[in-house]
Formats: structure tokens, sequence, C-alpha cells
């Protein structure tokens, strides 16, 4: 575990380099314990798949006691447990209609259409971390036989909902973004609401599995497609 200064009031903890559920868990482990040593210094704390982000008031605490506190909550190296997470399982209407790039995905993997469907709806995925945009949660990892790189020129409209692929990960997109991420499909789940309670769906460490719906089933659960398609 390293620690580095992150600015006047922040510190950024690595826990490893790679991707893993282990290291997963203790960035999640972590930032469950801070809260309680912290108390009212704490401002935010930010999870990604190998590090955190810790923001804290500098009125009521110093990078040295922040330091302390985070030694204690992370403890040992062994000694965080991969929990199993909440299992969340989310809808997607597959097709070419609402996923624009599963077509040339499938030709590039040299597997049908319903290939890919079936292996990206076959594994359940970790939310890794979330950022980018509120609601935006990283999952991995994507079967390597369907993993994508990015597309060369990023879209300026990912409509709402928009299921995606770049390298290993999969995602939902929460809203109307630019995006450069393979689009293999739509999710009617709305991936943010800051008016509900909770407000996302998932958190860091549940677990995500993919359903196959039919267009109809979409638009019921309230899917909407953009009108002139998916550019």
């Amino acid at each position: 575990m390293k620690i580095h200064v992150a600015g006047e009031n922040a510190l950024i903890i690595y826990f490893g380099e790679e991707t893993s559920p282990t290291i997963s868990a203790r960035v999640q482990q972590t930032a469950q314990r801070l809260p309680g040593l912290l108390g009212d210094g704490l401002i935010d704390l930010v999870p990604s798949y190998a590090s955190l982000l810790v923001l804290f008031n500098p009125l009521l605490t110093d990078h040295l006691a922040v330091r302390q506190a985070i030694h204690s909550a992370a403890g040992d190296d062994n000694d965080a447990v991969v929990g199993e997470g909440r299992l969340v399982e989310l809808p997607v209407y597959y097709s070419e209609e609402s996923g624009p790039d599963l077509a040339a995905l499938a030709d590039r993997a040299q597997m049908s259409v319903q290939e890919v469907i079936d292996l990206h709806q076959g594994d359940e995925y970790r939310v890794y971390a979330i950022g980018f945009a509120p609601g935006f949660a990283y999952l991995g990892q994507v079967n390597e036989r369907i993993a994508a790189p990015r597309l060369s020129t990023p879209r300026q409209k990912v409509p709402k909902g928009a299921v995606a692929i770049a390298d290993q990960q999969t995602a939902v997109y929460p809203a109307v973004s630019p995006g450069g991420w393979n689009l293999i499909g739509l999710c009617p789940t709305p991936m943010f609401d800051p008016q509900a309670e909770p407000t996302m769906p998932v958190t860091v460490g549940d677990r995500v599995r993919f359903k196959s719906i039919e267009r109809e089933e979409f638009l019921a659960l309230g899917g909407e497609l953009p009108e002139g398609g998916i550019e």
C-alpha cells in the first residue's frame, strides 16, 4: 500500500497495480472503516479499481492524522475478505437497433451476434468503481473473447441506458453523454436518480448480471429508443 499527497486536504491510497477482487475488497474495506475513524474530519471518499482518494477537512485534521487512520483502516495485506456483495440484475434489449456496434463486435470476435449476447449476459460482473459521471459503474471482467478496444472516434451523443464494452470492462451509461465505448444494447433501469434513495441501483463491491429482454418489454419497463436511431 502506498499513500501520496493529492492536495492540501487530500491523500490518495494505491493498493496495487492490477485489477482483482482482492484489491477491490481492500479498497472497499478501507472506505467502510475510515468514516468511523475520521468522523467530521472526513469530507469524501472516491474509490476506484485499486485506489482510494480521501478528502478531509484541514480545519479538523491533518495529513499525519489521516495517514494514521488509513493504516488502521486498511489493515494487513491479507486482512481484506472478498465479499459477495449484492447481486443486481439489469435487463438489456440487445439488438442492432439498440446496439449499433453489436454486429461489428461479433465480426471482430468471429462469432454470431447471439453468441456475443450469450457471453455478455452469461457472466457476473463486479462493480469496481463508479465515476466519469454519477451512476457510471465500471464492471469487470468481460470475457476476453468479446473484449474490444474503444472506438477510434468517440460518439458525441451516447443515449441514456446504453450498455457498452471497452477492453474488458462493461458499463451502462446513466445519462446522455459523449463516449467511445462499443454499444451493444439498451438498459431501461435508471442508473442514477438524485430523487431516489438510494440514488444508484449498484455500489462498489456489488455484482451485476445482465438479462436479455425483448423490445416490447424494454419499452414497457420505461426504456426509450432515440428518435432517428443511434448514430
